[in-house]
């Protein structure tokens, strides 16, 4: 955008009052094309604020560890695990109630890019090697749809609309475009794309351990992603909360992309949640060891939050309880729950939230010799909001135990890492669809039945969300690998 000279002047002034005026150290060497992108650049940077975030971090990364008290979730906490199924269906019926009723939404945080996977696109792109080849936003599109058909039974026929479960997109910069693009090159995954909706994420520029705005080139601010915590002034700056209320929704359900196993507007949890009254609550699974560096939902300092591994004496790491549970256990896997009004009221307290640190290797731009510098060590920070950053101002919190292997199963490492990679991803949902034949009462069988790795079988959760609607057709039967039912007439074919 061009820029008069008393615009340009009003905003050298701005960031020397900030004391940041060394982002204009190159700008008179630029053409005027790179003059204007810069200046549009920093004027759309709150400079003040940035300052202002940086202390808070760094008094925060000086304070960390600090611990005052430390105690378990206690009463605000349930299990499914220990539930009866006559409480845990009161929960799933009270979830799809709300889903049939179009109370319930779907955020989905997908900003992150393949790169440990050797891919630079987005995440949710990722082919994890099953049988069907679906990747990760497939999935989840897939259970989306289930839970809408699953839905429709708890409403009357002949409702005049059908029942929808809008989806939110949280994208970032670099992965915005190719998000989109990939949706729209599959037809939306069989979703109507009015109800998809693609958000971005806000930045940060990035900064020098003294609290500098690093130039990346001589024409423009080093930016990153202001961490997964961003989504709350991103769904208030993007028109998200305003479509939510538009459309009559209550309550969301927000997890991450990188879990090949999340239950998406998971009815049990929703459910669960509303029983509870609950405006911010959390999905957590068991610790399965002490020194599993995983952080811990629990009451710090007299509030609900997380405290991370570092953070906890090995002494209270190793706590457990009478049955043999660790005290400290509710490890955290980044799965919300949100009621609309919670997400409303984000920014009356939303100037008191944590940043933290984030020390990486970040290209920068030498200000005496205007060289740009690649470094290979840390040279700068990204601040960084993490999205359990708002537990503590929950007026009524609350957390749903569930089991990892039905519920947990991130996607972080490189092919052949052996953990949170695609080999344990791909395993995780063949063994997952496995015992959903077994618990309806069939089985399967075939080469490699015993190796969930390279096991040929697959249920597409258009056919079944969580292994209901199997048992009539599967019980007493056997299915034979290689099998990938797509549809409830495979289910049948496959089946003898």
């Amino acid at each position: 955008m061009a820029f008069t000279p008393d615009q340009l002047e009003t905003t050298k002034q701005r960031f020397q009052n900030a004391g940041q005026e060394h982002v204009f150290k190159f700008f008179d060497e630029l053409d005027l094309h790179e003059q204007e992108a810069l200046f549009d650049q920093l004027n759309a940077i709150d400079v003040e604020r940035l300052n202002i975030i940086y202390e808070k971090a760094v008094q925060g990364a000086e304070a960390a560890g600090t611990i005052a008290s430390l105690e378990p979730l206690g009463s605000a906490m349930e299990s499914m695990l220990n539930a009866s199924p006559e409480k845990i269906r009161e929960w799933e019926t009270l979830g799809y109630g709300a889903i049939a009723h179009g109370q319930v939404a779907v955020i989905l945080m997908a900003g992150g890019q393949g790169t440990r996977l050797g891919s630079s696109a987005p995440k949710g792109c990722y082919n994890i090697n099953l049988p069907s080849e679906k990747p990760l936003f497939q999935l989840q599109a897939e259970r989306i749809l289930r839970a809408q058909e699953i839905a429709r039974q708890y409403r009357k026929p002949g409702h005049s609309d059908s029942c929808v479960i809008p989806w939110y997109i949280m994208t970032s910069g670099p992965t915005h475009g190719p998000t989109y693009e990939f949706f729209k090159a599959n037809n939306f995954f069989g979703l109507k794309e009015e109800n998809v909706t693609f958000f971005e994420q806000g930045t940060l520029p990035c900064l020098t351990m003294e609290g500098k705005i690093i130039l990346e080139d001589k024409g423009r601010v080093a930016i990153a992603p202001d961490g997964n915590g961003g989504i709350y002034a991103a769904v208030q700056n993007k028109g998200v909360i305003a479509s939510l209320k538009q459309r009559g929704i209550l309550y969301t359900h927000c997890y991450c992309v990188d879990n090949c196993l999340a239950r998406v507007a998971d009815p049990a949890f929703i459910g669960y949640s509303i029983s509870k009254g609950t405006d911010c609550g959390v999905k957590v699974v068991r610790k399965e060891q002490p020194e599993e560096p995983v952080g811990v939902v629990s009451i710090k300092n007299g509030n609900y939050g997380v405290v991370e591994y570092s953070e906890i004496t090995k002494e209270l790491t190793e706590r457990r309880n009478e049955d043999g549970s660790l005290t400290f256990g509710a490890a955290n896997i980044a799965n919300h729950f949100f009621s609309t009004a919670f997400l409303e009221r984000v920014p009356s307290f939303a100037a008191e939230l944590e940043y933290h640190i984030a020390k990486k290797k970040i290209k920068y731009v030498d200000l005496t010799t205007g060289e740009q510098i690649s470094p290979k060590s840390n040279s700068g920070m990204k601040l960084e909001c993490f999205v359990f950053d708002v537990f503590p101002y929950a007026h009524a919190f609350s957390a749903l135990e569930v089991d990892r292997k039905e519920d947990f199963s991130p996607l972080k490492n490189a092919p052949g890492t052996g953990v949170d990679c695609p080999e344990t991803s791909r395993r995780d949902i063949v063994a997952q669809h496995v015992r959903f034949i077994e618990a309806a009462g069939g089985k399967v069988v075939g080469p490699h039945s015993d190796n969930f790795e390279l096991l040929q079988f697959e249920v597409s959760p258009w056919v079944s969300y969580a292994g209901e609607g199997l048992a009539d057709i599967v019980r007493g039967k056997t299915i034979t690998a290689p099998a990938v039912i797509e549809t409830r007439e495979d289910l049948i074919r496959f089946t003898q």
